[in-house]
């Protein structure tokens, strides 16, 4: 690690404020050109803590920049892993406000409900889907603190890889009744279709995303927790959403999720 505990401590409150306050900031590279992996987690963890110690329950996980979509828009090659919060879960058919965000976008995604615990190094897809319990449809609101969208890798992970809200519903599925590298997605925005694309986008096999979540905890002594929910990346690029969007993504032979904007 390169950074002090302070300057770890100092970093998250800042972030995490940013994220609260819904104002953007620079990347924090800019300033801390030097900062490494380590660090960057460790400012995850220390927004996650600060978190924890408000009375914020978190209710599950995420990887982020799974799709080869995504990390072609945000010029990346390699996972993030961050958490998701209790205040991010909106209903399905719910509303998310606007103002408590900077310049949300929105993704698809197929999420998995773990039945056990599920621990690296050496995970694998097939472990994955031994230990899953369902999988079901879901979206995830990203809203990036850093100024125009514009960050590295190192500042995203801090960033809790832009964490914001997310929706799951429809029909929830067996691993065993659905394809999840073939299975299609059509992602709607005011009944007009806006992204198409299958599991497949995602490494491969959206298992991939959380075997990769698993071997990441392990090799930090953690592990995936049984009853977690865990979002495995976004399908196709993230889409833009403004006040008066209505978004709704169908999953083939998984029913569909919506979601509005005011």
């Amino acid at each position: 690690m390169k950074l002090d505990q302070a300057t770890i401590a100092r970093l998250a409150e800042y972030l995490e404020t940013c994220e609260l306050e819904a104002r953007d900031t620079p990347k924090i590279t800019d300033e801390y050109p030097d900062m490494d992996w380590d660090d960057a987690y460790a400012i995850q963890d220390s927004i996650r803590a600060r978190k924890i110690a408000r009375g914020t329950r978190i209710v599950g996980l995420k990887a982020g920049l799974t799709s080869f979509a995504k990390m072609k828009q945000m010029g990346v090659e390699t996972p993030v892993f961050g958490f998701i919060t209790d205040y991010g879960s909106i209903p399905d058919g719910g509303e998310v406000k606007v103002s408590e965000l900077i310049h949300p976008k929105i993704e698809p995604e197929i999420a998995f409900v773990m039945k056990r615990a599920l621990k690296g190094p050496g995970c694998h897809i097939g472990a994955v889907l031994a230990a899953t319990d369902f999988v079901i449809p879901g979206m995830e609101v990203i809203d990036s603190r850093y100024r125009d969208f514009k960050f590295d890798l190192k500042s995203v992970i801090a960033d809790n890889t832009s964490s914001a809200r997310f929706v799951v519903g429809g029909l929830p599925q067996a691993v065993s009744e659905v394809d999840l590298r073939t299975v299609g997605i059509v992602m709607e925005k005011n009944g007009e279709p806006v992204a198409f694309g299958a599991g497949a986008a995602v490494l491969g096999h959206p298992a991939a995303a959380i075997a990769a979540l698993a071997n990441h905890l392990g090799a930090r002594g953690e592990e995936i927790p049984a009853g977690a929910l865990i979002l495995s990346g976004g399908i196709t690029e993230a889409v833009a959403v403004q006040a008066g969007d209505s978004v709704t993504l169908r999953v083939q032979g998984m029913g569909s999720v919506s979601i509005r904007f005011k």
